[in-house]
């Protein structure tokens, strides 16, 4: 698999809390000249980001980051405020005290709620499978499949630990028919990134694949 087959499949992430705009505007410039699938960045500089890219890239960002327990009315605040600056795809990451309590049908509740609002737009869930165990993970796999969510995602990369090739392969024998995968956190090579795309991830969220390519040049 060569290199501009990853960057197509790469969500080139920023979410540092220092990242000015400087920052994201680099990070722009290079979703736009390696052709990655997305730009992922904090939701405060998506207005301008979209403005800026005019388009040549898509702009996706982060919900009820990193944590994940903000309420459903601030998740689905920040989700419409998020799109009607210029969002392309939404992030989400579930309240995991709520997988702790076993509250599956609000946590189902929670993620059709902003599917709803996404509409067209495509939503994806951050489950941060490094707190969670697999009868946990596999339990999620079915509550974004019947809540309508577009992918499953491993990671905010804040939690203490990132995607894992069991994980992704976990998922793959767990999620519903059109439901796709997101591997993020830790992602480091292009040997690990070939990887889990192989294992059948459809996103990868790293910054670092796009680093190598660079490198490359």
């Amino acid at each position: 698999m060569d290199v501009k087959t990853i960057l197509g499949h790469v969500d080139h992430t920023l979410l540092k809390q220092t990242a000015t705009w400087d920052d994201i505007r680099q990070i722009v410039d290079d979703g736009i000249k390696y052709q990655t699938a997305s730009v992922c960045i904090p939701p405060s500089y998506v207005g301008q980001a979209a403005a800026y890219a005019e388009g040549r890239v898509k702009i996706c960002t982060v919900i009820g980051f990193p944590n994940g327990y903000n309420t459903t009315a601030v998740k689905a605040f920040e989700t419409g405020d998020a799109l009607d600056a210029g969002a392309d795809e939404i992030d989400m990451v579930i309240n995991i005290g709520w997988v702790k309590d076993r509250k599956w049908d609000e946590l189902e509740q929670e993620i059709r709620t902003l599917k709803e609002i996404c509409g067209d737009h495509v939503l994806k869930v951050i489950i941060e499978t490094c707190m969670l165990t697999d009868e946990e993970k596999v339990k999620m796999c079915e509550i974004v499949t019947f809540a309508g969510a577009d992918y499953i995602k491993t990671s905010t990369g804040f939690g203490g630990g990132g995607a894992t090739f069991e994980d992704i392969e976990l998922f793959s024998k767990n999620i519903g028919e059109g439901v796709k995968m997101k591997a993020s956190g830790g992602i480091s090579s292009l040997a690990d990134a070939e990887k889990f795309l192989e294992l059948g991830a459809d996103r990868l969220g790293t910054s670092r694949i796009v680093k190598i390519a660079k490198e490359q040049e």
